[in-house]
C-alpha cells in the first residue's frame, strides 16, 4: 500500500506541477495567486485519499462534496495533460524545424496564455460530454452456440455486469438505470465480473436492496475484483451475498443442471492471505463436461486452462474510460475490450464496464451490459 501511495502522489503530483507551470506561464499570478492556487490543486491531489478515509468514518454528506469536486477534476486534469502535451509537441516541432533550417519559427507559435487556455476549454468540453456519455448505458449481444448445452435447457439467457463500483459515485439514479437495463434483458441468469462494489456499508445498503429485488430463474453469481478488497473484503462478500449472489472463489457451481459456472478470486487476494493458490486448470477440473463459463474479473487468459472453459467473462479495463488513457491500458491488456476467439473454440468476452471508476466520466468508451444468449445445437 505503501507503495501505491508513493507511486499515486509521484504521478498525479506531476499532473498537479505540470498545470501549476502552465496557468503560471500563462496569467503570472503575484505570490498569494499563487499561494491560492497552491491550496487548491494540493486539495485535488489528495480527494481521492480524503474520500477514502472520511468514508470510513461516515461523513456522508461531506465525502460526497469531496469525491464529485475530486474526481471530476481528475478527469479534467488528465484530458488538459493530454491535450496541453500534443501542443507542447507541436512546439518542440517547430523548434526543431527552426534549429534545421535556421530559421525563426517562434511568430508561427500560440502564446502561452493560448497554450493554456485551448486545452482548459477542449478537456471542459469533453468532459461535460464523457459526464452524459456515462449515464448512456449499451446492450452488447452475443449469440453462442453449443452442443453441449441440452437440448430440453432451450436458450439460456445470461446478462453480464462489470466494473459497477457501487459507493458515493454510482448508487440512486446512475444504479436504478444499470438495474433497469438488466431487467429490460429479462436475464436467466445475471454474473457480476468484480469491482460490483468500491464503497462502505453506509454508502452502499440502499444498492444491496435494489439488487435483492433482481431474481433471475437460474440465479446470480460473482467474483471478486481488485476493488472488492480495496474497499474491505468481508464486508464486500456480504454485500454481495445479501444482494443475492453466489461468490464464486475457485469454485464451480452447476446452474440449472444445463451449465458449469467457476469463478477465480482477482490475483489481488495474494496480497491479502493465502487464498488464491489454484490455478485457473485446476479450479475449472472441478466441472463435469458440461458447457462451461469462466468468471474472472483481469480478462488475463492462462494456456492451461485452454480448452477447460467454452466462454471467459471478464472486465477490469474499463477500455481505459477516458480517451486517450486507452491507448494506455490497451498496451497493458492484449485482451482490451470485445470478443476475441480462442483455441478450441472457446471464446474471451471483455466488458468495457458498467459504471465508472473515479471520475463520473467515460470518453469514447460507454458502458455496457452484455447479453449471452446460449443456446442448443444437434450434436
Amino acid at each position: 500500500m505503501t507503495l501505491f501511495l508513493l507511486t499515486f502522489f509521484l504521478l498525479y503530483g506531476s499532473l498537479h506541477f505540470y498545470f501549476f507551470l502552465k496557468l503560471r506561464a500563462a496569467f503570472a499570478p503575484d505570490a498569494a495567486a499563487q499561494m491560492i492556487l497552491a491550496v487548491f490543486l494540493i486539495l485535488g491531489l489528495t480527494a481521492p485519499i480524503l474520500v477514502r478515509v472520511l468514508e470510513r468514518f461516515g461523513i456522508e454528506a461531506l465525502v460526497g462534496l469531496i469525491s464529485w469536486a475530486g474526481y471530476i477534476w481528475m478527469a479534467i486534469l488528465l484530458l488538459f495533460f493530454a491535450i496541453a502535451l500534443l501542443f507542447d509537441l507541436y512546439r518542440l516541432v517547430v523548434y526543431a524545424a527552426g534549429l534545421v533550417l535556421h530559421t525563426d519559427f517562434r511568430t508561427i507559435l500560440p502564446t502561452a496564455r493560448i497554450l493554456f487556455l485551448l486545452p482548459l476549454a477542449a478537456a471542459l468540453l469533453i468532459g461535460c460530454y464523457g459526464f452524459f456519455e456515462a449515464r448512456r448505458i449499451g446492450t452488447e449481444r452475443i449469440e453462442i452456440g453449443s452442443s453441449k448445452i441440452p437440448k430440453d435447457s432451450g436458450k439460456i439467457r445470461i446478462v453480464q455486469i462489470s466494473d459497477v463500483h457501487i459507493g458515493v459515485m454510482v448508487r440512486g439514479e446512475r444504479l436504478a438505470e444499470i438495474l433497469r437495463k438488466v431487467r429490460e434483458a429479462a436475464p436467466d441468469l445475471l454474473v457480476s465480473t468484480g469491482d460490483l462494489v468500491d464503497g462502505q456499508p453506509n454508502s452502499t445498503a440502499e444498492a444491496m436492496a435494489r439488487f435483492a429485488e433482481i431474481r433471475p430463474r437460474l440465479g446470480k453469481y460473482a467474483v471478486t475484483g481488485n476493488h472488492e478488497f480495496y474497499a474491505g473484503l468481508d464486508q464486500s462478500i456480504d454485500f454481495m451475498n445479501k444482494a443475492g449472489f453466489t461468490v464464486l472463489r475457485g469454485e464451480v457451481a452447476t446452474v440449472g443442471g444445463a451449465i458449469d459456472v467457476a469463478g477465480v478470486d482477482d490475483p489481488t487476494v495474494r496480497h491479502f492471505g493465502p487464498r488464491g493458490g489454484l490455478s485457473d486448470r485446476e479450479v475449472l477440473s472441478r466441472g463435469g463436461g458440461r458447457f462451461t463459463i469462466l468468471l474472472k474479473h483481469q480478462p488475463l487468459v492462462e494456456k492451461d486452462a485452454l480448452g477447460a472453459f467454452d466462454l471467459q467473462l471478464s472486465g477490469h479495463t474499463h477500455k481505459g474510460q477516458i480517451f486517450p488513457f486507452s491507448l494506455i491500458t490497451s498496451r497493458f491488456f492484449s485482451f482490451h475490450s470485445g470478443s476475441y476467439g480462442l483455441a478450441n473454440g472457446a471464446l474471451l468476452h471483455v466488458s468495457r464496464g458498467t459504471g465508472t471508476w473515479g471520475p463520473p466520466i467515460r470518453f469514447l468508451s460507454p458502458p455496457q451490459i452484455t447479453v449471452i444468449d446460449l443456446i442448443p445445437e444437434p450434436k
